[in-house]
């Protein structure tokens, strides 16, 4: 307290405006103005990055359904799903499991106006292949493909919810699954 007394007894009494720590101030107050453009500058460039085909599927799901084995026996599974959309491209993975059954299904797709084609890969097989299909606004009707593997796969997204739907042509026939976010 006596260094303040001291101060202000050399000022005259008087409060002088100390002019660096003004300037500080005043760097302070642009850094954070730039902060907020900056922060807003990214925003705008995320929500940009996720318009797209894909965009309403961005996001986390999980859920569940039924797996249809190669003797039309079923199993009930749990499943998660990861949808990571920029643009017209989507980098995605689908796992899901029962007491019995597993698979973990990516792939990566890209959308020329309504046509999708991309890569797949079924890591607990490793099996990969191509894909091609249609769609648009998170729907689409795929052909997944292998050497001596074909199968369908139907996306449908209607807000948080969605179905995925796989025919295939081998021991794994098909599943059916519902999953929100």
């Amino acid at each position: 307290m006596e260094h303040l007394q001291a101060y202000r007894a050399a000022g005259g009494g008087k409060h002088r405006a100390n002019k660096p720590t003004e300037a500080r101030a005043r760097g302070r107050r642009l850094l954070i103005a730039a902060a907020v453009l900056f922060a807003a500058a990214i925003a705008h460039t995320e929500s940009k990055a996720q318009a797209g085909p894909f965009a309403p599927m961005a996001g986390s799901w999980s859920g569940g359904g039924t797996v249809i084995l190669d003797d039309g026996s079923t199993e009930r599974i749990r499943c998660r799903a990861k949808y990571a959309p920029i643009g017209p491209t989507m980098e995605m993975s689908l796992t899901c499991a029962s007491d019995a059954y597993k698979f973990n299904l990516g792939a990566s797709v890209k959308a020329e106006g309504s046509a999708i084609t991309g890569n797949w890969s079924e890591a607990s097989r490793n099996i990969s292949g191509s894909l091609q299909g249609r769609g648009g606004g998170g729907n689409f009707e795929v052909v997944a493909s292998a050497a001596g593997f074909n199968a369908n796969i139907a996306l449908r997204t209607s807000g948080n919810k969605q179905t995925v739907t796989l025919r295939a042509d081998s021991q794994f026939r098909g599943a059916n699954i519902s999953m929100t976010r």
